[in-house]
Parts: structure tokens; C-alpha cells; sequence
């Protein structure tokens, strides 16, 4: 029996999930305007595990969301999984934040494009088969026009940085499910469970998220 510890907060949703042998046992998220990841992420995850009646340890594993996304929401992200395997002597494993977006929606035709915005017109992106299969490398783009011009079928894009595409991407194909803003640890809790099953975890030491961009300073 494995008990995984799974952490999101790569985007605006802070969000933490207790699974057991991959099944969901209990949730807890809040995705707000401004990020509060610092202040809501250790309280979440003391309430899930109180939830679950799941204790520090008992747990098997911790997975985190390893971006791109939030170079602030991923730092903190792994820092708390980071801590944690080092307090309780287990293993951190690592998952896709496109593939847990991706996951978000089911299509049986066309291309998942999940989309985390990058701010003004960049996004970060990757593209998925219906079954969730990795067709193109993930990148940090420009949209434009041209955006996906070539490609014939439907194409579903997802994520907060597909909101902002409406009005350049207006072509029939373009297919957008704007209920779904944001990754969860909710798609985690599979995806965590079948890495440890095959002992697909990273160096605790020496792990650092996937930011894709360098990290820019605001004012």
C-alpha cells in the first residue's frame, strides 16, 4: 500500500492531494488572484493528512509538479516536497505540469494543447494525443496567427493561457474548454503512483523544477 503526498502549485491553483495506491483520498485547493502559495501550501497539506487520518509517516513517496510555470509557485512547491523527503528518509518524484493540465480534459478526436500563460502573448505549451501521449516538446511560444495554421483536425486548447488566444485563434478548429484554467494535484495522484511502481523518482539533492525561461524579476 502507497501513500503519496502529491503537490501542485506550479500556477495559480495551490493545490494538495493524498492518494493511496493511486486513488484520490482527499483534496484541498485554492486558486486566487494573487499567490499564496507560501502562506496556504503547509496548512493544506496538515489538513489533508488530518482528513485522511494519514499521518507524516505513513507516507510513501512526495510528488510535485514540476513545471514550467511559477518560477515563485514552483520554488516553493519543491522546496516543501524537498523538505519533506529529507525529514521522512523517502523518495520525490516528479511530474509533468502540461501532462496533469492535459489531463484535465477527455477528447476522443484531435490534439490536447495545454497552454500555462507566460505572460503578454507567451504561453507555455506541449501537445498530447488523445491519449495523452506527448507529441511535441514542451515550449515557451509567442501565439500568433499562425499558430498551429498547418495542423488539420480539431485542436482543444486548455489553461489559463488559452484564455487570451480567443480573439487571435478564431478558426473553427480551435476548440477551447474555459471551465479548466489550471493543473491539480488531482491528475497527480495516478500519474505519482505509477512512477513509484517503477521506481521513476529524481535526486532529492539535486532536483530543480523545469522553469523553461530564465527567471525575470518584476517590479
Amino acid at each position: 500500500m502507497a501513500f503519496i503526498l502529491n503537490i501542485e502549485t506550479a500556477t495559480k491553483n495551490c493545490s494538495v492531494a493524498v492518494a493511496e495506491d493511486g486513488i484520490n483520498r482527499a483534496v484541498i485547493e485554492y486558486a486566487g488572484e494573487g499567490y499564496a502559495h507560501a502562506e496556504k501550501l503547509h496548512v493544506f497539506i496538515e489538513e489533508v493528512l488530518k482528513e485522511t487520518g494519514i499521518a507524516f509517516a505513513d507516507l510513501t513517496a512526495i510528488a510535485v509538479s514540476k513545471g514550467p510555470g511559477s518560477y515563485t509557485g514552483l520554488r516553493i512547491g519543491v522546496s516543501a516536497a524537498k523538505g519533506l523527503c529529507y525529514a521522512l528518509n523517502i523518495p520525490l518524484i516528479a511530474v509533468d505540469t502540461l501532462e496533469l493540465l492535459a489531463r484535465k480534459i477527455k477528447i476522443t478526436e484531435g490534439i490536447i494543447v495545454p497552454m500555462i500563460d507566460a505572460r503578454r502573448m507567451e504561453a507555455y505549451t506541449a501537445v498530447y494525443s488523445h491519449d495523452y501521449t506527448k507529441v511535441r516538446e514542451t515550449k515557451a511560444e509567442i501565439i500568433t496567427e499562425d499558430f498551429f495554421a498547418g495542423q488539420p483536425g480539431v485542436v482543444h486548447l486548455i489553461g489559463d493561457g488559452a484564455a487570451k488566444c480567443a480573439t487571435i485563434l478564431t478558426d473553427a478548429k480551435f476548440v477551447y474548454h474555459q471551465e479548466v484554467l489550471y493543473p491539480s494535484s488531482i491528475e497527480m495522484c495516478a500519474l505519482s503512483f505509477d512512477a513509484y511502481k517503477k521506481s521513476d523518482t529524481v535526486d532529492v539533492a539535486y532536483f530543480e523544477p523545469f522553469y523553461l525561461k530564465d527567471f525575470i524579476a518584476g517590479k
